[in-house]
């Protein structure tokens, strides 16, 4: 390792040890040392080295002749790939250093147990590939061992000989590769013809792909064979022929080959579709069976998809141009048979072949386009089939933003009339799955800004004419517009100019509707109140949330000026047909204002979606009404809704005084509410929101709004409900207070919330009376049903015996939540959860019999993973389980019968040969 030897003495050092050292029989660490002398003035003396020429290889090789010890040779394997990749002189000993590595091809190698050294099979196999695939100068040495070890029965050989030719193609060229051409190609035809593995045929297909790209970067000479053409022919030759059987039996391996060998080159792919599409397109004819045309268009297909590698393509070189009629005519031809399967081919052919105009300029004409789009709307809104309707609406939503005019002038307008139009002889259901579809096949096409401007009236138009119905059903027809509202809305996200049209559309208009219908509901109760019921205001959140959390903060900040007061002043004059009955007063108090209050979940939607840095206008007086309306209001709906909104508000408000003289005044009307009243359940809610607000974001005083949730477990009112207030703080939040609305959510909330907490509820438990100690064990398997498993499992000697105990509680959500808790615990733990063998088998067979179907279904696949543990711990239990399973063998849930069946299956297995 010396860095300043005299100059000659490295060599005169290697030297000795060439001629006297025998290095094979010396111990292990010595052959290591000895390499690493090696290695080290390979590194340091490197052109003293190279002046002993080919001496020094063939010195090398004496030294590694004969290396069994996996340590060693993964250091001799570097040294050989250094000697090439440095230049190092071979001279006349190529096909001794190729002797000398190669005879370890293939690998067969597994580690001790316990190995300190941690050398692993795959290490070795890599670097000795690296060291066979590093020159051309091995080619005609190891492509012979290559095709040799193809044909081995070892699987393992085989792979290793197909990723080992692949890495060699990226060096070889044609001279190495012309002998053996025929050899190769027997032999990755064999395989793929006639093996069971899907491994072996994929690394067949790759190496064939190796081969054909080989072929194609060579460089020509003007008296040299092009042996791509050649080697291509061979190819079509032996697989050609096997697309024209009628028992199709080697289609798709024939199929799988030539498309390997086209995806290489876009030489490649010239040369095998101009051979192998007219034959395609010519079978589809002839075959009239439904089954045999989708295998024919799926093969079709993947020519059709490798043309997209290529990029822009001139006309006078595309083969595809030239079938263009053809082609078009057998996609549109899958799109009206009656099979399903083939036609869901049929509109992914439609998809490639809508890409493909862009590369292939031409291949469908204007006329075509229109034909498409007829083909997408007949099955998007009248194909029986749901599959095939929903592959319609992607479809459209993937080609529109290629051909918007065509959509936009097309497909909007269609589908625009078909949402609108009565048909008298329609069925109301018929009518209103027709109506569904119109809905989701005007957001799925929406995926273009101009197809927004176009798409986002139509819905709204159409809101608005529900709105003024009287059916019974509308307020199911709302959420579904609000759905589609909502897809538009996370598809316009990621283009700005989109996102700010539609927000300035869509959320003015929602607004001014709700508002509308809540001053009509004080006015005329009749009109307009679907519009007001929670599951319609619950889908207008997501639409209004979405169109929000992707605005930049300066046209944020432009909205909020106009919302905000909205709620606090009344001021309607931003809102579209502001020409209201009387004022907007949300937070004002009187019974006729209670619909405007259910308006807070709009606002909620709107202000917990901003972005952190955009200033909320009036924000301390915002907040203020929040917090009354939340403890005051006898509304479950609206006292939850302004509770989650002041508690996002809370979360991303900036720490200092303002915030703390806000919390504390929360702290005293929750505490005021607890205490005693009719508003107990209000203030628990609140409480729980702004803990989650607190906690999530590490604020001091989570702690103490936390030490009061769990002091709430003893309340015999409010126990119950405290209890499932843990799975609210744990658990994603998906309206408010997760990380998509801006929300201030710090790494492993969940991990401290645990360690704080956690021994307190164990505490509690065991200090509690019996008619709320399942509140206890609730509280704690919320958390630990949302705590990540690794933190779980450390945690696991602890807590088992308290989970244990929660399985005898007769509350079915705590059973069901220990048993969810459980189940991934017996496969990520089996050591420990086999100390409670006993005890486990007897709960789970027990609660296999429970009423609750969901617990029974549960405790089945607990009684399943315990077959994860070890069998030995297991034999003793097998017949009185086998037994016991027979019972839900004859559930009248399908269900649970199903898991029963599963579980049985495994137990009956345990302790067989081979398990």
């Amino acid at each position: 390792m010396c860095e300043v030897l005299s100059p000659g003495l490295a060599v005169s050092v290697l030297k000795a040890i060439f001629q006297e050292v025998h290095v094979q029989s010396l111990l292990q660490l010595d052959r290591h040392t000895v390499y690493s002398i090696i290695t080290n003035f390979m590194g340091t003396r490197e052109e003293e080295l190279k002046g002993l020429g080919a001496d020094f290889t063939f010195g090398f090789i004496q030294v590694m002749d004969g290396e069994k010890d996996p340590r060693n040779l993964l250091v001799a394997f570097q040294i050989v790939r250094d000697l090439i990749a440095k230049n190092y002189a071979l001279g006349p000993f190529v096909e001794e250093l190729f002797e000398v590595t190669s005879c370890y091809f293939p690998i067969d190698f597994t580690p001790p147990p316990n190995d300190p050294h941690g050398i692993q099979r795959e290490d070795l196999i890599l670097s000795l590939r690296a060291v066979l695939a590093s020159t051309p100068q091995f080619a005609e040495f190891l492509l012979p061992l290559l095709i040799e070890k193809m044909d081995s029965d070892l699987q393992s050989a085989k792979l290793d000989s197909l990723q080992t030719l692949t890495a060699c193609c990226a060096i070889y060229g044609q001279k190495e590769l012309q002998e053996f051409l025929p050899s190769l190609w027997s032999s990755l035809r064999r395989e793929v013809f006639q093996t069971a593995s899907e491994k072996v045929e994929a690394e067949c297909l790759a190496a064939l792909h190796a081969l054909s790209a080989c072929l194609s970067c060579s460089v020509l000479r003007s008296d040299t064979e092009d042996l791509l053409d050649s080697f291509l022919s061979s190819i079509l030759q032996d697989c050609r022929h096997h697309l024209c059987e009628p028992d199709m039996k080697l289609v798709w391996p024939s199929a799988k080959l030539l498309q390997a060998a086209a995806g290489a080159s876009l030489r490649a792919y010239h040369c095998v579709t101009s051979s192998v599409l007219p034959l395609l397109l010519e079978q589809y004819t002839k075959h009239p069976q439904s089954s045999q045309r989708r295998t024919i268009l799926e093969m079709l297909l993947g020519f059709l998809e490798l043309q997209q590698k290529w990029g822009h393509v001139e006309e006078d070189e595309s083969t595809l141009l030239s079938l263009r009629a053809p082609v078009c005519s057998v996609v549109f031809s899958a799109l009206t048979d009656p099979s399903v399967q083939l036609q869901l081919v049929g509109i992914r052919a439609l998809t490639v072949l809508g890409s493909l105009q862009a590369l292939v300029p031409g291949f469908l004409s204007p006329s075509d386009l229109e034909l498409v789009v007829d083909h997408l709307i007949r099955l998007a809104l009248h194909e029986e089939d749901s599959q095939s309707s929903e592959a319609a609406m992607e479809a459209a939503g993937s080609l529109a933003p290629l051909y918007p005019k065509v959509f936009s002038g097309h497909m909007v307008p269609r589908l625009e009339e078909e949402l609108q139009s009565e048909r008298q002889e329609e069925s109301p259901r018929d009518h209103c799955s027709l109506q569904q579809r119109c809905l989701q096949a005007l957001a799925a096409v929406s995926t273009h800004t101009s197809i927004v401007r176009e798409t986002v009236p139509v819905l709204l138009q159409h809101l608005r004419k529900v709105q003024k119905g009287s059916e019974a059903g509308n307020a199911q027809d709302m959420v579904s517009v609000c759905q589609s509202l909502h897809r538009v809305a996370l598809q316009c996200q990621q283009d700005a100019e989109s996102c700010w049209y539609y927000h300035q559309t869509v959320v003015p208009c929602l607004l001014a509707m709700a508002v509308q219908a809540a001053m009509q509901e004080s006015t005329h109760p009749l009109l307009g109140k679907a519009l007001l019921e929670e599951e319609v205001l619950a889908a207008m959140v997501p639409v209004i949330s979405a169109a929000t959390t992707h605005l930049s903060p300066e046209l944020a900040a432009q909205s909020v000026s106009h919302v905000v007061p909205l709620f606090l002043d009344g001021e309607v004059s931003f809102l579209p047909q502001n020409s209201f009955p009387c004022s907007f007063q949300p937070f004002e108090d009187g019974e006729c204002l209670e619909a405007q209050r259910r308006l807070v979940a709009l606002l909620m939607a709107f202000v917990c979606s901003l972005p952190r840095n955009v200033a909320i206008p009036q924000q301390e007086r915002l907040l203020r009404e929040l917090l009354a309306l939340s403890c005051s209001c006898n509304c479950p709906f609206t006292a939850t809704t302004a509770a989650k909104c002041f508690a996002g508000l809370v979360n991303k408000h900036l720490a200092g005084q303002q915030l703390d003289e806000i919390l504390q005044l929360a702290v005293n009307r929750m505490e005021l509410g607890l205490a005693e009243g009719p508003c107990r359940m209000q203030a628990l809610t609140l409480l729980l929101w702004v803990t989650k607000a607190l906690v999530l974001r590490y604020h001091p005083l989570s702690s103490r709004l936390t030490d009061k949730l769990l002091g709430l477990l003893g309340d015999t009112e409010l126990g119950p409900a405290a209890a499932d207030g843990f799975s609210l703080l744990m658990a994603e939040s998906p309206d408010v207070l997760h990380k998509g609305c801006h929300a201030d959510v710090r790494i492993m909330f969940r991990q401290r919330f645990f360690t704080d907490n956690v021994p307190k509820l164990v505490q509690g438990f065991h200090g509690a009376g019996p008619d709320v100690k399942a509140n206890y064990l609730k509280g704690l398997s919320h958390v630990l049903n949302h705590l990540p498993k690794p933190v779980l499992v450390t945690e696991l000697p602890t807590l088992l015996s308290l989970l244990l105990e929660a399985l005898s509680c007769s509350d079915r959500v705590v059973q069901l939540s220990t048993l969810s808790c459980l189940q991934p615990l017996l496969l990520e733990a089996p050591q420990i959860m086999s100390l409670h063998v006993d005890t486990l088998v007897t709960k789970f067979l027990s609660l296999t019999s429970s009423p609750t179907m969901a617990v029974r279904i549960a405790a089945l696949r607990c009684a399943h993973a315990l077959t994860s543990l070890p069998t030995t711990v297991l034999l003793p239990y097998k017949a009185r389980v086998i037994r016991a399973l027979a019972k839900p063998l004859d559930d009248k849930k399908r269900l649970v019968r199903k898991e029963a069946v599963a579980a049985r299956g495994e137990w009956f297995l345990l302790g067989s040969p081979g398990r």
